[in-house]
């Protein structure tokens, strides 16, 4: 089985936050809102929503998106993909997080990252200390999730006996997640027994990411199965080929927008987008952009799935609210969804 997700970027229109319609603004929500209790009846199994700041989409805050949505659903489960670690203390994160899982009745997924170096630069943060302190509070939040009271001494961070309320998960602990575009990161994810996801690169060198996770998962003996392996893919989707692939061709572009001026973009690498390192980055390949009828994204996801291990798929289907993203939706959960769902993952 493939469990499908959305992934929600909540793109502001034009990308740097200026010369906002103040219309627009005001209703974006209510109308995302919308279409997330939406993807509920349709059976997906939950949203992950992105962070980002500074202008580039409305969603600087996920975790308040998730308090709210947590009170108007019953079963989607929520996350973010990943909470930017670096900006914030990591006993608030984990203290923020327990209140998450309490309000989403044990819905809470955790997803860590430590974010876009564009987004870093704009207050001062470089990419290597954003990844020391990436590093450091894992090991914190690593801690924090096992007991309520921890100790730590570290460069960043040092406290003894520190207690975090509420101290309590209903989950057991909720499952956590962590980006990676690097063998290395997928490997030093399952030391710590974290969920991996990734995208923008091709399925062979997700397959080669993947493989470095499941091999020092079975060095360890922790599990490695599709349930542990996450791909996030843009899908186009539409009765008409020729429109899905021309929409796709312009979410393209506007990732490349997106993504201008970050220093991880290469045409080859092997860094890591949850803790990057100055010179080396990610790519961005064909692989990622899915599109064409119900049928042929069906067919594709479960090909792309089955090579790599995945057993969740991530779908960004659009990146504001529109009829056309509607529509989107609806034949994604009406007629991909029930194909997913009896697809056989290795």
């Amino acid at each position: 089985m493939i469990k499908p997700w959305i992934f929600e970027f909540m793109q502001a229109p034009n990308l740097d936050g200026r010369n906002v319609d103040r219309d627009q603004a005001f209703t974006v929500f209510d109308q995302a809102f919308e279409l997330w209790l939406e993807a509920e009846r349709l059976g997906f199994d939950g949203i992950f929503f992105s962070e980002h700041h500074f202008g580039l989409s409305y969603s600087p805050s996920p975790n308040l998106l998730i308090a709210a949505l947590a009170r108007r659903t019953t079963h989607l489960r929520l996350g973010t993909m990943g909470m930017v670690v670096p900006f914030y203390a990591p006993w608030r994160i984990i203290e923020e997080l327990a209140m998450l899982d309490h309000l989403t009745g044990g819905r809470l997924e955790i997803g860590f990252a430590a974010g876009v170096p564009q987004e870093l630069a704009r207050i001062g943060l470089g990419m290597e200390e954003a990844r020391e302190r990436f590093n450091e509070s894992l090991e914190i939040l690593d801690a924090a999730l096992a007991n309520p009271v921890i100790n730590h001494r570290g460069k960043y961070w040092t406290f003894e006996n520190l207690t975090l309320m509420p101290n309590v998960f209903l989950q057991a602990p909720p499952p956590k997640w962590t980006t990676v575009v690097s063998p290395g990161s997928a490997g030093k994810s399952a030391q710590r027994r974290s969920k991996i996801c990734t995208g923008f690169e091709s399925v062979a060198r997700i397959t080669e990411i993947f493989d470095a996770y499941r091999n020092e998962a079975a060095r360890l003996d922790h599990p490695a199965g599709p349930d542990q392996l996450a791909i996030r893919r843009n899908v186009s989707i539409s009765r008409d080929e020729a429109k899905a692939r021309e929409t796709a061709r312009a979410e393209k572009a506007a990732t490349l927008k997106v993504v201008a001026g970050d220093p991880r973009v290469a045409a080859s690498t092997s860094s890591l987008l949850d803790a990057p390192r100055g010179g080396a980055g990610f790519s961005l390949h064909d692989d990622d952009y899915i599109a064409g009828t119900p049928a042929q994204v069906t067919e594709q996801i479960i090909e792309q799935c089955r090579r790599c291990g995945a057993g969740h798929f991530l779908a960004m289907l659009g990146r504001g609210v529109s009829a056309s993203r509607r529509e989107s939706f609806a034949m994604f959960g009406e007629e991909v969804i029930p194909q997913l769902r009896r697809a056989q993952i290795d």
